[in-house]
């Protein structure tokens, strides 16, 4: 006879917990609403925008389109409005440096110098954002009209003369109507988004690393782009991207601020959409513009050793 003394009972019931059906799909109900406002407001826009790119280009709004796979319709845009999409690149790309070159001195007092003051410096960053983005590309008509101070100073100091040597004034010594403040509007509107990243990524870099470098007999200079500029990159690569992507593609600052001359992409595909109602180049040059950006930040992101980003 064989002794059980000793040795558990073994239960003939599963312990095993078993989740209700209910718990199992409460994630799935919890992205249900961002789903439905991504297929409503970007996945039905974004198919409907490489639809129209897709037309024949004979076709009208009071004809009507038809769907035909015409993709000469992006040759066609590329090489009709080549000058604009240069354009626009150029006007964000120098927008975005000047963003980072301002925003990065700002970024940096407020995380390691504003002190008691960091939250009201925050709030004054912040502020412009109260107001609406046309009446702040607006009030630059006033700033830089031509009977205004800024241009008085300027001619003044002879600062028109450098402006139009290097081709972002005209030869009137004029400050509106020019490359010059298309460009200043752009660095105006968007310089929270760089800002508010940087400070974002500065507000984690300890302390200590900053002084060790000092310690370690590093100048200043030398303790910046050693220690605190690579670890602020993450700052700099999402600051940049909120700026140039945008920036890309305004087209409120161009039209304002800027005349013929000045035209980007975005007033381009704004009146063929609106006033001409060529529906094929537009969404050509839509979908163009957006291939180029998605392609560069890629490019950008890849170099700059922060994929995670993306």
């Amino acid at each position: 006879m064989t002794s059980t003394a000793g040795v558990p009972p073994v239960s003939t019931h599963d312990t095993t917990a078993v989740k209700p059906r209910g718990r199992k799909l409460t994630g799935y109900w919890l992205i249900l609403p961002g789903a439905i406002w991504l297929g409503l407001f970007f996945v039905i826009p974004f198919y409907s925008l490489v639809s129209a790119s897709l037309y024949d280009p004979a076709g009208s709004v009071l004809t009507g389109y038809e769907m035909t796979w015409h993709v000469a319709n992006f040759a066609d845009a590329i090489g009709q409005y080549k000058v604009q999409i240069g354009r626009s690149l150029l006007y964000a790309g120098s927008a975005t440096a000047l963003c980072l070159v301002i925003g990065y001195v700002l970024a940096y007092a407020i995380a390691f110098k504003s002190g008691r003051w960091k939250n009201l410096m925050l709030v004054l960053v912040i502020a412009p954002f109260f107001t609406s983005f046309l009446l702040r590309t607006l009030s630059w008509k006033l700033i830089l009209a031509d009977d205004g101070w800024v241009v008085d100073t300027a001619q003044a100091l002879h600062l028109t003369n450098v402006l139009n040597l290097i081709g972002l004034t005209s030869t009137d010594d004029r400050l509106l109507a020019t490359p010059f403040a298309v460009i200043a509007g752009l660095t105006y509107n968007f310089l929270p988004f760089m800002v508010l990243p940087l400070y974002a990524s500065l507000e984690k870099v300890d302390i200590r690393l900053i002084e060790a470098s000092s310690d370690l007999y590093a100048s200043p200079i030398r303790g910046f782009f050693k220690v605190t500029f690579p670890l602020s990159l993450p700052g700099v690569v999402a600051g940049t991207l909120l700026t140039f992507i945008p920036a890309a593609g305004d087209y409120i600052n161009a039209e304002l601020l800027g005349d013929t001359n000045t035209r980007m992409v975005g007033n381009v595909i704004q009146n063929l959409f609106t006033a001409q109602g060529d529906y094929a180049a537009a969404g050509a040059l839509s979908v163009t513009l957006m291939v180029i950006i998605v392609g560069a930040v890629l490019v950008y992101v890849r170099t700059a050793g922060t994929e995670e980003l993306v």
